[in-house]
């Protein structure tokens, strides 16, 4: 494997009946790290994952996992990869520790019942064990699923959307599991829509749109794209929003959510104190307000509000 990547995006491209998806993707990952790629529904995650784990191939550019080119040497890849991608890849006759079992046996582990009944447990799915797949909830066949992925400890894990479909106690399990393989010198890809998903567990995160990598580092430089001093204030009377949109307009970057007024300063005492001076002076009292520390949701739409800009400019 090359030391500094697990696994290395050049140039990336791919389109369906001529219609592009990807285009110019680039990106790498470092061994034994969780790298997020996060993008609105169709902006080309699976897609990504796909090429990766060489289930489709790729128009252009190139990809390597654990040094293996994904085109030249598809072999290669599956044998140091695990993938759980949005559909269940279970067999839905058989019981969940037969599908275990059977996963094991293909992976030639020493022990497929020992595993089996280990990730059984892990998983909460003792008592469902010996029942057929016909018979679980969409969670639990959630859960085997990702069991399924952990069976023989592959060097490097593609999830795709992993969660989904989970409730809050089943995502807190997953985080934990993802957490632990990282611990242990696991590469983990993950694709999610749940930014607090990545924003907890990646160690890099990387933001698809519109068929290319956009934004990219950890979800600290991400959040530092957006200002850190956001205050809410909460406004009963119209008149009054207003009159502070006013007030506040030549010096502060301004946005309004239904009856709350987001003003973006510089997260400093002073500017904060600036802000509240000026409605002051001008007669206006907020019902109440809220400093709000930067999240990757903000990155997100400040990046779908810049597109949106430069497609409305490029229009004109």
């Amino acid at each position: 494997m090359d030391e500094n990547h697990a696994i290395e995006v050049k140039r990336l491209a791919k389109g369906y009946k001529e219609v592009p998806v990807l285009h110019d993707v680039s990106f790498s990952v470092r061994p034994g790290t969780v790298f997020a790629l996060l993008g609105a529904n169709g902006s080309g995650k699976t897609t990504t994952i796909n090429i990766l784990t060489t289930l489709i191939k790729a128009d252009g550019g190139s990809a390597t996992v654990a040094g293996f080119d994904v085109a030249a040497e598809p072999a290669r890849v599956r044998e140091v990869i695990s993938v759980t991608g949005q559909s269940a890849a279970v067999d839905y006759i058989l019981t969940a520790r037969e599908n275990l079992v059977l996963m094991g046996e293909l992976r030639h582990i020493a022990d497929p019942q020992q595993t089996a009944s280990s990730l059984l447990d892990k998983f909460d799915l003792d008592e469902a064990a010996d029942r057929r797949l016909l018979t679980f909830s969409g969670g639990m066949r959630r859960r085997l699923d990702i069991a399924m992925s952990l069976v023989g400890e592959a060097p490097i894990i593609f999830f795709d959307e992993p969660t989904t479909g989970l409730d809050p106690q089943g995502r807190n399990d997953m985080w934990q599991t993802i957490r632990e393989l990282a611990g242990k010198g696991t590469t983990i890809f993950l694709t999610t829509q749940y930014l607090e998903e990545a924003d907890r567990l990646a160690d890099e995160i990387a933001i698809l749109h519109g068929g290319r990598v956009v934004a990219n580092g950890t979800p600290e430089q991400l959040k530092a794209m957006v200002p850190a001093g956001l205050v809410e204030l909460d406004f009963i009377d119209e008149r009054e929003l207003v009159a502070a949109q006013t007030a506040l307009s030549a010096g502060h970057e301004l946005s309004r959510v239904d009856s709350k007024l987001v003003v973006a300063g510089n997260g400093s005492v002073s500017d904060t104190a600036d802000m509240f001076i000026r409605l002051n002076k001008a007669g206006v009292e907020p019902t109440g307000f809220t400093t709000k520390a930067p999240t990757l949701d903000d990155v997100f739409f400040k990046i779908l509000g810049e597109d949106k800009e430069e497609a409305h400019a490029s229009s004109h």
